[in-house]
């Protein structure tokens, strides 16, 4: 009965404050409303979403701390908080110069009319990938395996792509197996880097991604394959690679690697993950259905 108590006396503070509130008060309450929205607006298109996630979870323990009188887990909350705050900012440097850059350009008045100061949309495209953009993305891989071009292409999901996409050439153009070809075809501006598709759009070309540190790839995978399996380790895309060297097409995603796919397998892939699908053969079940052999396997 002792947390209903202090619960009830909670609830009479709120009250009692509630009833001398003036249109100050309410004013405060509307501004600091409207800039935590835009904060988490702009943190849910960066890697700080995840991490705010986590800090949720931390901050809902300390509650329950507080609640049961954890007299030593909230002591060591109170020691580390200090040194928390500051290694938040560092984490979060890339981030935060980030958003500066884009609020310094940006018109907070004109932007009411309907536009975020911050862009939470994707860059391109609306929606998820359809049927239509698979079928030109394996028919690419396909045709460019045939005569051993190389090509890394990233299908973004849920998780932003925004800071890798920033690396390379803005394209916006809907997603097709020609400019797909055109872009990775040998001794062309566009060839060297990533590809990155929102939606039914090619967003951006030449993007750099994080290489993978993972000691159980095989020694023969090259740059293009690291690069594939570190951007699924750090995001919910999926990656797309065609190997310059066998012309293989290899698939990656939640750190793991499948090679050596048809088209109708690539195809079947990417719609058990972007479209969740389930498996067209139900005997082979597997908790992943994109782990079909081994990270080593190359």
């Amino acid at each position: 009965m002792q947390y209903v108590e202090r619960l009830k006396d909670y609830l009479n503070r709120f009250q009692t404050y509630s009833m001398n509130m003036d249109f100050g008060d309410i004013l405060e309450i509307v501004i600091i409303a409207i800039l935590v929205y835009y904060i988490l607006a702009w943190m849910k298109t960066t890697r700080a979403w995840t991490l705010l996630k986590g800090l949720v979870v931390i901050g809902g323990f300390m509650l329950i701390a507080v609640f049961m009188e954890m007299k030593t887990i909230l002591w060591i909350g109170e020691k580390v908080l200090g040194f928390a705050v500051t290694a938040l900012i560092i984490v979060l440097q890339p981030e935060l110069r980030k958003a500066l850059e884009e609020l310094g350009n940006k018109n907070l008045f004109t932007d009411f009319t309907g536009k975020l100061p911050f862009d939470t949309r994707k860059r391109a495209g609306d929606g998820n990938l359809s049927d239509k953009s698979i079928n030109e993305i394996a028919k690419a891989c396909v045709e460019m395996g045939r005569v051993r071009t190389g090509a890394l292409i990233v299908i973004e999901q849920t998780e932003s792509l925004r800071e890798y996409a920033r690396t390379g050439i803005d394209i916006d153009a809907l997603v097709t197996s020609q400019l797909l070809i055109n872009i990775f075809e040998k001794n062309t501006p566009l060839h060297d880097g990533a590809v990155i598709i929102t939606g039914d759009r090619v967003s951006s070309a030449t993007c750099y991604l994080p290489l993978s540190d993972s000691l159980t790839l095989s020694k023969e995978l090259g740059t293009r394959h690291r690069a594939g399996v570190g951007i699924s380790e750090v995001t919910d895309s999926v990656t797309v690679i065609v190997s310059e060297e066998t012309g293989k097409i290899s698939l990656a995603y939640a750190g793991d690697l499948i090679t050596d796919l048809s088209q109708e397998k690539l195809k079947s892939l990417i719609r058990q993950i972007v479209m969740k699908e389930p498996e067209e053969q139900p005997k082979e079940k597997a908790k992943r259905p994109w782990k079909g052999r081994s990270k080593a396997q190359g």
